[in-house]
């Protein structure tokens, strides 16, 4: 029998050798989510769990979504799709980059089989960079200040992670505008999306 596209991935090996663990993809996604999250790559706790997000970046996330985690753990409202699928490992200033591979290699066929897609969230420097190319600003703030520029195909978010909280303190303007405008929009494209058709 033909694996489908999500067994494919879960399965995949491509970059073995270069990863400091055994390969472990860490995505969700199905045909009918409305809104797309591109983060960045699973770190160490989500790696051991399998569960996206399962760390304080991603309860800051779904705070910033203004969602609960039944609602952001169901593919009916959300894929769940990160530029890397495995852990990369540690440098010295946090995780590495995500690898290469997953983007070149399966992007494209997940982002074509989420047919509902209306919204892309990019979260952080390398799914701003791999979207939207030359129309990224010169650096996050920037670009996150414009972010009106790119919608209504994407919504552009710094990292959430804890370690961004310097980031924050120095632009409240984030929070105190550009979060209201985001959590409104999750809920206008999540409207008739009821719950009880959750698809995990």
């Amino acid at each position: 029998m033909k694996k489908t596209l999500i067994e494919e991935i879960r399965a995949c090996t491509l970059c073995k050798a270069a990863l400091p663990k055994a390969p472990r993809p860490v995505l969700q996604f199905s045909s009918t989510s409305p809104i797309v999250i591109i983060g960045q790559a699973p770190g160490l706790k989500v790696h051991e769990s399998r569960v996206p997000w399962n760390d304080a970046s991603g309860k800051r996330l779904r705070e910033w979504l203004g969602v609960d985690a039944d609602t952001f753990y169901c593919t009916r409202h959300f894929s769940i799709v990160p530029m890397g699928f495995c852990y990369p490992g540690r440098g010295k200033s946090g995780d590495l980059p995500p690898r290469p591979e997953c983007a070149e290699t399966w992007m494209q066929a997940v982002l074509k089989s989420i047919q509902q897609k209306k919204l892309l969230i990019l979260t952080g420097q390398y799914s701003q960079q791999y979207f939207l190319q030359e129309l990224r600003r010169p650096t996050l703030t920037e670009t996150v200040g414009k972010h009106h520029d790119y919608l209504p195909d994407y919504f552009v978010l710094p990292h959430p992670s804890p370690r961004n909280n310097i980031w924050l303190k120095k632009n409240p303007w984030f929070e105190n505008e550009v979060i209201p405008e985001l959590q409104a929009l999750v809920k206008r494209l999540l409207k008739d999306v009821a719950k009880n058709t959750c698809k995990k």
